[in-house]
């Protein structure tokens, strides 16, 4: 069965909320506190306690700047000992910081790969939609409320819980905007922010429950680098609820609450003649050597493409070259396109909108004499079209028991007609 991580966004969602729900949800505190400490990150102190809105319980979050260093009391909050080796205030900690020297400090730092990995993406998409708000380049981008210290911390720390939990999917609903304006630091702003509109691009979303900012740009970028599907539709069996509890008193209950469970979807399910958009970006490269080709696929894959491939091509001058293809969600669209420009020698990508349309999936786990393997279906209307034996199934199996691939397939599609 597939683990699931579900995050329900009926009063929108924000750094600190998503810090504490994931904590309640059953990530250790102290877990969650020493990897922040690989950051080697200045002047903070993260704080968990118990709250409740509306008569509903949960956990809290506070990040709090540290004005003078603390050495020697550092042992559950690494930052205390950070400041008090750079010997920072929290003026300084809390500057303005630039998307390329946040992305250099992550990764520099001691954290596993994967987690760096979620991070950057994280930050990838805060940069992209806040460059193109303020008309600068990702690279150059300067950060404000969400370049300080308390929200690296959140985004840091929200890879660090995702990476803790391995859901198999994670999936959320659609998004609580809020309504009314926000003071920032280029005054009264509309809500929902333009950051956050730019983030939230082709993602399904709801507003007015309130007349204040229910979800803010760190919250909107963890959503779009990490959800694989948005649904009000909970197709699982729910194993464990919690909440993270916000900071403010609003009319309806100001938490974030997530859902771990189980299914048996393997992807997104939907039936034939309802349609999803996509996106398809391209580029031609006559100049790349093949063997960073495998490469490229994989950060491809690693930004949020759906499916990406090569062909062969012959560009003017009669010169040999590969065409570069990656279809996407919208919502991946910024980080697949930094990819393909990053990872490869184009100077440009075009793109184009499309319509999809699929058979919606059903994923069962079946036990043969081979050990257990998960089967594939295509349905249409109701009714099982097609099958396909999971290909990682087959290889693992024909690694532990020593046969070729091609006899594991053989035996599993015997036992299984």
């Amino acid at each position: 069965m597939e683990r699931i991580l579900y995050f329900d966004c009926f009063s929108g969602i924000c750094g600190d909320m998503t810090l504490a729900a994931l904590v309640d949800l059953g990530v250790p505190e102290d877990h969650l506190i020493s990897e922040l400490g690989k950051l080697g990150l200045p002047g903070w102190r993260l704080r968990f306690s118990k709250a409740s809105k509306h008569g509903i319980g949960g956990t809290r979050a506070d990040v709090d700047l540290l004005p003078v260093p603390l050495a020697g009391k550092s042992a559950k909050n690494p930052g205390l000992l950070a400041l008090a080796r750079a010997g920072r205030t929290a003026g300084s900690a809390h500057a303005h910081r630039a998307y390329k020297d946040i992305a250099a400090q992550i990764e520099g730092s001691s954290l596993p790969a994967p987690t760096k990995k979620r991070a950057l993406a994280i930050f990838g998409k805060l940069a992209a939609a806040e460059a193109k708000v303020h008309g600068t380049s990702v690279e150059e981008v300067s950060f404000h409320e969400v370049g300080a210290v308390d929200s690296i911390v959140d985004i840091v720390g929200a890879a660090i819980c995702l990476e803790y939990l391995k859901p198999d999917r994670i999936l959320a609903s659609r998004v609580e905007l809020g309504g009314g304006f926000v003071k920032c630091q280029h005054g009264l702003i509309p809500v929902p922010a333009p950051a956050v509109v730019e983030l939230l691009k082709g993602v399904p979303v709801k507003s007015g429950a309130v007349m204040m900012e229910t979800t803010t740009p760190t919250g909107a970028a963890v959503l779009v680098a990490s959800v694989d599907e948005f649904t009000d539709d909970l197709g699982f069996a729910i194993s464990k609820t919690a909440y993270g509890v916000g900071h403010r008193d609003t009319e309806i209950p100001n938490l974030l609450r997530v859902y771990l469970g189980e299914g048996g979807a393997g992807a997104p399910a939907q039936r034939l003649g309802a349609e999803a958009g996509g996106v398809l970006l391209e580029c031609n490269i006559d100049d790349m050597s093949p063997e960073v080709h495998g490469y490229v696929l994989e950060r491809l894959f690693s930004a949020g493409a759906d499916d990406a491939w090569m062909a062969p091509i012959v560009m003017k001058k009669n010169r040999a070259a590969i065409k570069l293809s990656a279809i996407c969600p919208p919502s991946r669209e910024g980080a697949v396109a930094r990819a393909m420009l990053v990872e490869t020698t184009t100077f440009g990508l075009r793109s184009s909108s499309f319509r999809k349309t699929s058979l919606e999936r059903e994923l069962r786990t079946v036990k043969t004499d081979l050990g257990e393997v998960r089967v594939k279906a295509g349905i249409l209307d109701g009714e099982a079209i097609k099958s396909k034996l999971e290909y990682e199934d087959a290889r693992r199996i024909a690694e532990e028991k020593g046969m070729s691939i091609l006899a594991v397939y053989d035996a599993l599609r015997k036992e299984l007609e």
